[in-house]
């Protein structure tokens, strides 16, 4: 460009003296840029001669199983280095402070590494824990592979201290931060191991859980040792209402008294009900259909169930309603499903969950296979769950604390709810992520309805009023329709219930 401003004479011009300081500029501009280009090409290929230096990969952290989770425990491993899985398998067990659930692969894969092993040790949410490759020949790459500071995800951040903008007068109950803690440090630099319900109760009574003796296997303290558990600076045993876990909410039941309100703590698990159905609400997009049900043949046929068995064996109409649930999601089982964002799931077992208790003590635990299981098993389940969550006392009148099995966290594919005991005639429930569908069941009550004899207008029939709520990703309308009228049928045909 200088070349052509001399052919064209310019710089024989008086505006050379304005030209000529540009086009220096401008030089020192383009020079500048061809340096800083240059650097930063250089940094990118060696960057990408560091990640060269293993084969495509993933690193795989703890996962988050639950929307408060912030750590967990590695109680087992389900696959070893080589192993190859595919989507749906369960990579290894991960206890957290509520129960053990599974850790689900997403994808297909290899195993190249596992970086955490399984035992005691507390892993934060993101921290590293395996590696895994597409190819079997990449595995031994990864023998010698640590998870340094480049490449292990940052630890869940600690949640904040509630109630930091209002007055908080002191409580009789501390309220520790919601991170599980399924180990801890002992003041003289030992570790202990407890039971997550052990945890639980340990943190919601206020005691030291370093300072009580375990009685369970190798030394694990279990929730009978929290429980029996009496500090040094207490002067008698305080009674408290221990119902299993559910119960757990009274021991921090006392409310905080302020200006004019009064604040109720909540229990960990209400905290984390709260959270999972907070979450479904703002991610499903809910829709409702609800029918009337005539119940007259169901009661009939309960009767005559009942008439065959013994009285600690007796059916109820809410197990029967279930085994109906269970044959129309047979009937339709793209209901049975779960939106997986590129996929819909479509499960092969028909596990549904119930509501059993209420408020802190809320729980819904898994019947398993009701599509192809009896009544009387149904029953027998549900009469299981439900003495579970109901107070026990020994001989002295202290309250027995029960261990919970996994059933009552496991995620089913259905929930059920039963608020007819409340005399509710309607509810438009949640849809719990990952499942597509939850039904209500109403009040049973007589109604007067329009009669199929030709001799009479009305007559008066047993009647319950269902609703549906339904995740329209899965099930659209017209699914959604045909499942309550299959429902429908083998609620008025209880017959059908036998095929």
């Amino acid at each position: 460009a200088f070349i052509c401003l001399i052919q064209c004479n310019v710089l024989d011009s008086p505006s050379a003296l304005i030209i000529l300081p540009l086009f220096t500029m401008a030089s020192r501009f383009i020079s500048f840029g061809v340096r800083t280009a240059s650097r930063q090409l250089l940094k990118a290929q060696s960057v990408r001669r560091w990640f060269a230096s293993y084969p495509p990969h993933d690193v795989v952290g703890m996962p988050s199983l639950s929307p408060t989770m912030e750590s967990g425990v590695i109680a087992s491993w389900n696959v070893k280095e080589g192993d190859s899985f595919g989507a749906g398998d369960v990579i290894c067990a991960v206890e957290t402070d509520k129960a053990t659930m599974d850790f689900e692969a997403q994808d297909d894969g290899i195993v190249a590494k596992i970086l955490k092993d399984a035992g005691p040790s507390d892993i934060a949410c993101g921290v590293p824990i395996m590696v895994t490759v597409e190819e079997e020949s990449d595995v031994a790459a990864f023998a010698d592979f640590v998870a340094d500071a480049g490449t292990e995800a940052p630890a869940a951040p600690e949640p904040p201290v509630a109630a930091s903008s209002e007055p908080t007068p002191p409580t009789p109950t501390p309220q520790p931060a919601s991170s599980p803690a399924p180990v801890e440090p002992l003041s003289n630099g030992e570790r202990v191991v407890a039971s997550p319900l052990a945890h639980k109760l340990a943190k919601e009574l206020g005691h030291d859980i370093s300072a009580i003796a375990g009685t369970g296997p190798a030394g694990r303290i279990i929730a009978a040792d929290v429980k029996e558990f009496i500090p040094m600076e207490q002067a008698v045993a305080s009674t408290q209402t221990v119902a299993g876990a559910p119960a757990q909410a009274a021991m921090i039941s006392e409310p905080v008294i302020g200006a004019g309100y009064k604040d109720y703590p909540l229990s960990e698990s209400a905290r984390e009900t709260a959270a999972r159905l907070a979450q479904s609400k703002r991610n499903v997009p809910h829709y409702y259909l609800t029918v009337d049900l005539s119940m007259d043949e169901l009661i009939n046929l309960r009767e005559t169930l009942n008439g065959t068995v013994g009285e600690d064996e007796q059916i109820g109409v809410y197990e029967l309603l279930l085994k109906a649930a269970g044959a129309a999601t047979k009937a339709v089982p793209t209901v049975n499903a779960s939106w997986m964002e590129s996929v819909v799931r479509v499960y092969d077992n028909i596990d549904i969950n119930v509501v059993v208790g209420n408020g802190d003590a809320l729980y819904t635990p898994v019947i398993a296979d009701v599509g192809s299981r009896g009544v009387k098993a149904l029953s027998a389940d549900l009469k299981a769950a439900v003495a579970t969550l109901e107070e026990a006392e020994d001989d002295e009148g202290n309250a027995i604390v029960k261990e919970l099995s996994s059933n009552f966290f496991k995620m089913g594919t259905l929930t059920v709810m039963n608020l007819g005991m409340y005399g509710v005639k309607s509810c438009a429930p949640i849809v719990t992520e990952p499942q597509a569908a939850a039904l209500a069941l109403g009040v049973i009550e007589n109604r007067i309805v329009p009669s199929e004899k030709e001799d009479e207008l009305y007559k008066e029939s047993i009647m319950m009023t269902a609703t549906m709520s339904l995740d329209h990703r899965v099930v659209d309308g017209a699914v959604g329709a045909q499942w309550l009228a299959a429902f429908k049928s083998h609620v008025e045909n209880p017959t059908t219930l036998l095929l």
